[in-house]
């Protein structure tokens, strides 16, 4: 990743968090299809500048929701029962969803690999979601992604100039 991006974003993610909810409520009365386009291209371009392995703070800081297939996924991929996989690693949140007991994810190396990555469950195999068709339909999730992603937080930057 180059670093001027991740610095750029360390500095201003919390210092733009009111500017970048208004922008984003203000995409609602956007054209939904050129948004969506706008958001896959930016996608597709941050991810050519941004190395996900050299940052991890989603990994790091966050937890993915771990639905019924991701676990079945997960234990086999870690030769253990499913009941074994949600003693070990995960525990039920205030919305009733599992996720994992601890941050960083248990399953995150010192190099920033993740150990179960072909198993992994989808919520981070979809993450950072700026490619989501409707881009709009998840703009609180947005919001809270900037503060986490440079990549999410680069993509409205870039998504602010053009629009």
């Amino acid at each position: 990743m180059s670093e001027d991006l991740f610095e750029d974003w360390r500095n201003n993610a919390v210092n733009k968090k009111a500017e970048n909810a208004k922008f984003l409520k203000s995409l609602k009365r956007k054209d939904r299809k050129k948004i969506d386009a706008l958001a896959e291209e930016m996608h597709d371009e941050i991810f050519e500048e941004i190395d996900c392995l050299k940052c991890a703070n989603c990994c790091k800081t966050i937890s993915p929701i771990v639905r019924e297939a991701d676990l079945r996924r997960m234990a086999a991929h870690l030769k253990m029962k499913e009941s074994k996989l949600i003693e070990s690693y995960l525990l039920i949140d205030d919305d009733g969803d599992y996720v994992m007991n601890s941050a960083p994810c248990p399953f995150l190396g010192s190099d920033n690999y993740c150990s179960i990555y072909e198993a992994r469950p989808k919520a981070c195999r979809e993450y950072p979601h700026i490619d989501h068709k409707p881009f709009t339909s998840i703009n609180n999730l947005h919001k809270v992604n900037t503060l986490t992603c440079p990549a999410v937080y680069h993509s409205l930057e870039r998504l602010k100039k053009i629009l």
